[in-house]
């Protein structure tokens, strides 16, 4: 119990420093963004979704169907809402639970004491658990190996208890037998590859209890020789296979479609890279348990490139990686009596690898004493009944093995290339295989110096793992540092990312440098075009350019919904409207079939609806505004925010004049976001038309309370002011407006009317000439110049403004008036003039 309770403590002190860590990479959609965690969806949707909120049977889900995984998401979220620290805290007590578990189990394996604390410290310890344990996906990984232990250990239990005969005993071995495979399923339902421990399971009853070799195996096979033995395995076969076919036919009986980009292996036409390729990946995977120097968050794309000849040099890697496994599987496997050492009744006896059906026999978990008294100073691996080094070396990399095998695109194509926390799992074998190797290499040795140099190595690499973990744990803190560490790897994704979290936080210009070297890396390939659909904030004189690249964007990838969304905004502020209409009644129409992710498709559907029903609001079309308003409510996802669109549907029914569906709808904008000011400011302007000028007044008050550095709730809330001929509060509002939003014209160009309306024309013309100067080409603007300067008596500048405005609309009736009527007093000043 000491050894377990050791090892989960260095554990929590490893992964403590991701308590404060944010959601990084995959976490945002499979929490942020998933509708199965919210408290109105029904929890039975968890069944029927897979792992990213998609329906099953959706042709774009992904069919990674871990119900648990999702539902101890959806708990934290009860909880505590979207802070991170519940969820990282939840994944570190997995994690240290998982510890004690592999510890517990290396116990009857290794001889307990030393070689199990070993173990327990190198699982403990190893950085590829960086990304199950800080990253909060990684949950799905950690719960899985929990129940995978759980179940290994029940049957563990049942193989101890087979051979009584009493009734009592033998409901006992039943029961433990029924936990074991209960638990499997458990582990299945947490991820895929839990339901592999039935497999682990049965070499663990081959190699660990009855200690066969190959031949010995097919003797029982086939003389049956031993029928608890075959009972138990036909158990676990049977199980399996009713596990598999159940999850089958959950997912739709027919596996996922990945993108090119996910898995490029996959999509090779070359049976060749194909298999040279898959080959390598094990050989790839076992090189990051031994040495997790080079890390990254993603693998796909070029991050590994494909084996396109048998000459490429890493092939020599695949066949010494295969070499050395099946050497080590036939030195295990074949017939060959291995003696073990036990002890009873203090004495030394030895047996041939016959049975153990009587179950594990004590393990002294401290050295014995010596004739003089003294303790020997190092473990001994021979202290007790253990496993043969050769059965032990089967069962490891059984563990190794067989739960890596879902991910070698043996069975079906996965969505990676390489995936770290897919190692969880498999590193368990891996770890009991080192400290196995450690241990017959201690027992071989004679002199107590070399022992010494040794175990200090063993402490050596624990020390240098725990260091590794630490400093990787930095780089999972948020998404920014996790993108950076992951340039090198994969430096296409790696700077697309990027570019898309310095753009949220607001560094623009280094999000375009982030997004020009996504495109530099190729990143316009076929296998990968969204960094395009991203590169669009940039200044006005380089919308083209940005247009350029969107329309690359959808040329490569035409269900690219955002690209077509980006493209329209960028259509609609240089004016081409009508193709920016047209923009978005395309992407309207693309169906979300056999997409990566359903859910940002119909965001980027609904924000093109959106923008579509705004144009034809602003020319007028509140019908059809109205028409494509709905059809965007009905095609919204669960975690679209829609007070925008609510508020835009009370706008279209409000220049109706329907008053009852447009306060309806603000409502509604409200209930959604309650600190959403555009709606405040809506409805506090239709309360004012249907005379509760309190209640306007409250909202007006409350939008300048939510966002007081705003001009533009200043200048809504003086035009109210105005309409209820507070003519001085509605002047002090105005002037507040346009100093804090001086550079918008809308927001000047409205206090200058409303200072006007006040009779205070000094002020209104300083805030005419400034929306002047910001837009100089509109001839309104010069022509209510033009206007107050005349009223001020400056007529030589009004007629100069009132010029430039006829220059820019000749046909303007106002204006002209206005000009005969400055020209008429001009006159009349030098009539009076000549005559004095």
């Amino acid at each position: 119990m000491i050894t377990e309770l050791v090892c989960s403590a260095v554990a929590l002190v490893l992964y403590v420093n991701t308590l404060d860590a944010d959601f990084c990479y995959d976490d945002s959609r499979a929490i942020r963004t998933n509708p199965d965690l919210l408290p109105e969806t029904p929890w039975t949707n968890i069944l029927y979704n897979d792992f990213w909120g998609t329906l099953l049977t959706h042709s774009g889900s992904h069919k990674s169907f871990r119900p648990l995984c999702t539902l101890s998401f959806r708990l934290n979220y009860f909880l505590g809402s979207l802070d991170p620290w519940g969820y990282h805290l939840v994944n570190v007590v997995l994690h240290c639970c998982v510890t004690a578990l592999f510890t517990t189990l290396c116990h009857p394996l290794l001889g307990g004491g030393f070689w199990s604390l070993l173990a327990g410290l190198l699982f403990a310890s190893h950085p590829i658990h960086t990304e199950a344990v800080a990253g909060l996906v990684g949950r799905a990984d950690v719960g899985a190996a929990l129940c995978f232990l759980l179940s290994l250990l029940c049957y563990a239990h049942h193989c101890r208890l087979r051979s009584g005969h009493s009734r009592l005993l033998r409901w006992r071995v039943r029961a433990w037998l029924a936990a074991s495979l209960v638990m499997a399923a458990v582990a299945m339902l947490w991820k895929e590859q839990g339901v592999t421990v039935l497999a682990v399971s049965a070499v663990y009853d081959i190699c660990v209890v009855h200690r066969l070799h190959l031949r010995q195996f097919i003797l029982v096979i086939f003389k049956r020789r031993n029928v608890s033995l075959l009972v138990s395995l036909a158990w676990l076969a049977g199980w399996g296979v009713v596990l598999l076919g159940a999850r089958l036919y959950w997912m739709g009986n027919r596996p996922p479609n990945f993108s090119n980009s996910d898995n490029p292996a996959a999509d090779s036409p070359h049976f060749l890279t194909r298999t040279l390729t898959f080959l390598y990946l094990p050989a790839a995977n076992s090189w990051l348990l031994l040495c997790p120097h080079t890390l990254s968050f993603d693998w796909s794309m070029d991050a590994i490139p494909l084996l396109r000849t048998i000459a490429d040099w890493r092939n020599f890697y695949s066949v010494a990686f295969y070499s050395g496994f099946v050497l080590l599987a036939w030195s295990g496997l074949r017939n060959k009596d291995s003696k073990v050492f036990h002890k009873a009744n203090g004495k030394s006896h030895v047996t041939n690898g016959k049975s153990m059906t009587n179950g594990l026999h004590h393990i002294d978990k401290f050295p014995k004493k010596t004739q003089n008294g003294c303790a020997k100073s190092f473990p001994s691996a021979t202290q007790a009944s253990l496993p043969s080094r050769e059965n032990m070396v089967v069962f490891s990399l059984s563990l190794l093995a067989l739960p890596f095998i879902p991910a070698t695109n043996l069975c079906f194509y996965v969505g990676f290339v390489v995936a770290e926390r897919v190692l969880y799992i498999p590193s368990m074998g891996f770890c009991l295989l080192v400290t196995l190797g450690l241990r017959s290499l201690y027992d071989s040795m004679r002199r107590k110096s070399s022992r010494v140099l040794l175990l200090s190595c063993a402490a050596f690499v624990v020390l240098l793992y725990s260091l590794k973990t630490v400093y990787r744990n930095q780089d999972w803190q948020s998404e920014e540092m996790l993108y950076k560490s992951g340039i090198t790897v994969n430096p296409a994704k790696a700077w697309g990312n990027l570019g898309n979290v310095l753009k949220n936080q607001g560094k623009m210009a280094e999000a375009e440098e982030a997004y020009r070297n996504a495109l530099y890396y190729r990143i316009l390939s076929p296998t990968h075009s969204n960094p395009n659909s991203n590169l669009f904030h940039c200044p006005y004189e380089r919308f083209s350019e940005a247009l350029h690249y969107y329309k690359l964007a959808i040329g490569s990838r035409p269900t690219l919904a955002s690209a077509y969304l980006n493209t329209g905004i960028i259509l609609v502020s240089q004016g081409n409207v009508d193709e920016a209409k047209r923009t978005f009644q395309t992407c309207a129409g693309i169906p979300d079939e056999n997409l990566k992710d359903p859910h940002a498709h119909k965001s980027s559907v609904t924000s093109c609806l959106y923008n579509l029903g705004k144009l034809l609001h602003e020319q007028g079309q509140q019908e059809e505004a109205l028409s494509v308003y709905k059809e965007a409510v009905n095609t919204m996802p669960r975690q679209f925010a829609p007070q925008s669109l609510y508020n835009m549907m009370g706008e279209a029914y409000m220049r109706l004049n329907n008053l009852e569906e447009a306060g309806h709808w603000y409502r509604e904008s409200l209930k959604a976001k309650p600190d959403h000011v555009p709606a405040h400011l809506t409805y506090g302007k239709l309360l004012s038309i249907m005379g509760q000028t309190a209640e306007a007044e409250h909202y007006f008050l409350k939008a300048i309370e939510l966002e007081p550095t705003k001009g533009n709730c200043y200048m809504h809330y003086g035009q109210f002011l105005l309409e209820q001929s507070r003519v001085t509060e509605a002047a002090v509002m105005a002037e507040k407006a346009a100093d804090l939003d001086g550079s918008e014209f809308d927001v000047v160009f409205s206090a200058a009317h409303m200072l006007r309306q006040a009779s205070l024309n000094e002020a209104a013309e300083r805030y005419y000439g400034k929306a002047a100067d910001l837009r100089p080409d509109y001839a309104a603007a010069l022509m209510n110049l033009g206007a107050i300067l005349h009223l001020n008596g400056k007529l030589q500048e009004a007629e100069s403004n009132y010029l430039r405005a006829l220059q820019l609309k000749p046909d303007d009736l106002i204006t002209q008036s206005n000009l005969r009527k400055l020209w008429n007093v001009m006159h009349k000043q030098s009539v009076r003039g000549l005559g004095s």
